[in-house]
């Protein structure tokens, strides 16, 4: 069962947004949300539950289709509070530039907190043992980390109790772990002041851009599991693959949250484009068989790729048909839409077929097609694989670029 959030911050960053556009549709929208949360002024709270998300999905869209993709992402993380799934204090961190510095003020704090103890423990070792060496220290070290994991903060008599919102906070160090993570380590006093300057002027953002990388590796991990279990259904993939729009390329800005835009349509990933246009995925099964075929000695798609890619064809086809009316009602451009039909992966194709003939069958295939590409979970996979390998290479502080010829 969800758990719907709202809070006076959440009333407060909404109206402060308001501000920051001047698109009247989105500014409606918004009212729209304050509405909601004032539904429950004079009573113990603010207007809260799915309403309240929907509205705040609303106003994300309607920037979306604007090309105000950070205002978008803002409200999309306004309904990610709303809908249980993100704390205040993350949201606090991107919006409340007093409540960033405070955590800001908070980490430095843990920081210097930490090295005076290790410095206090590197200490009692060498008074006990004047003769230990960098492994013995390591191996003290390690035993502490390990240590750390059996700790707890106690429920019972006499046992440490936290507040919700100071246990809540313990996710800051999460952060920090990943600033740290990419800092030289001080091993001179010089080192140590550089260090420290660091710290003092971090990129903000930088903790956010990791923290986003990290969630995709571990999206991206989690498909491939999904994909690599040949019981996997649609519905599995499908839940693996909702609001990860960056898997499929950067021409994508956004999933929509709208997927019927006709009677007799329900799409499995809208996307919308940079130009304001849809592209749509189609999901297929990964263990498929058949995904191609040899027929008189000749390469070939296989039926339930034929199949799927018929299906794309209607979607398309219904979508140029209706491309007014879902236009003047939804603010979506579905003329001319595109599409991308995911199916099978080599690792379940026929013995006699290899891995790269089934890649050059598609190959050939899709430079005939003009709308609809046809592509291998084992492809989407890697050129995930590849952004991500690239996007990490850009934040790698110790990065140096290759020496020219």
């Amino acid at each position: 069962m969800a758990t719907f959030r709202s809070s006076f911050t959440l009333w407060k960053m909404v109206s402060g947004a308001r501000e920051l556009t001047e698109h009247p549709s989105v500014q409606e929208r918004i009212d729209a949300v304050l509405r909601i949360m004032g539904s429950a002024f004079g009573g113990t709270g603010y207007g809260k539950g799915r309403p309240l998300v929907k509205a705040l999905e609303d106003v994300a869209q309607e920037a979306l289709l604007l090309g105000d993709f950070a205002f978008a992402q803002r409200f999309q993380r306004f309904a990610a509070y709303a809908g249980g799934e993100l704390f205040l204090e993350i949201l606090e961190n991107y919006y409340d530039e007093e409540a960033r510095h405070r955590s800001e003020e908070g980490m430095r704090r843990m920081v210097a907190m930490g090295s005076d103890r290790a410095v206090a423990v590197l200490d009692a070792l060498s008074n006990d043992n004047p003769d230990a060496t960098v492994a013995d220290a390591r191996d003290l070290f390690r035993g502490i980390a390990l240590f750390v994991d059996h700790l707890g903060l106690g429920t019972g008599e006499g046992g440490i109790r936290l507040p919700t919102r100071e246990r809540r906070r313990l996710q800051q160090y999460g952060h920090m772990e990943l600033v740290l993570r990419n800092l030289p380590r001080p091993a001179s006093a010089g080192a140590a002041r550089m260090v420290g300057d660091l710290l003092a002027d971090a990129d903000v953002g930088l903790p956010a851009q990791l923290l986003e990388l990290k969630a995709r590796r571990a999206g991206l991990e989690a498909l491939r599991v999904v994909v690599e279990d040949e019981t996997s259904s649609e519905s599995a993939l499908h839940a693996h693959l909702k609001n990860q729009e960056w898997i499929f390329g950067g021409a994508y800005v956004a999933e929509l949250a709208r997927r019927q835009y006709t009677s007799d349509t329900i799409l499995d990933i809208p996307l919308l484009r940079g130009d304001g246009s849809l592209h749509v995925v189609e999901l297929k099964r990964a263990n498929i068989k058949d995904l191609v075929i040899r027929r008189s000695g000749h390469l070939m798609l296989g039926a339930p790729a034929h199949r799927a890619v018929s299906q794309a064809q209607n979607y398309l086809r219904t979508m140029d048909e209706n491309r007014k009316t879902i236009l003047t009602h939804h603010g979506v451009d579905t003329r001319r839409a595109s599409a991308t039909v995911v199916i099978g992966h080599p690792r379940y194709g026929s013995g006699d077929i290899s891995p790269q003939e089934i890649a050059e069958t598609l190959r050939t295939y899709n430079t005939h097609a003009a709308r609809i590409e046809v592509i291998t979970y084992e492809t989407l996979l890697e050129s995930a694989a590849r952004m991500l390998a690239l996007s990490s290479a850009r934040q790698d502080p110790d990065q140096t670029e290759e020496p020219t010829a």
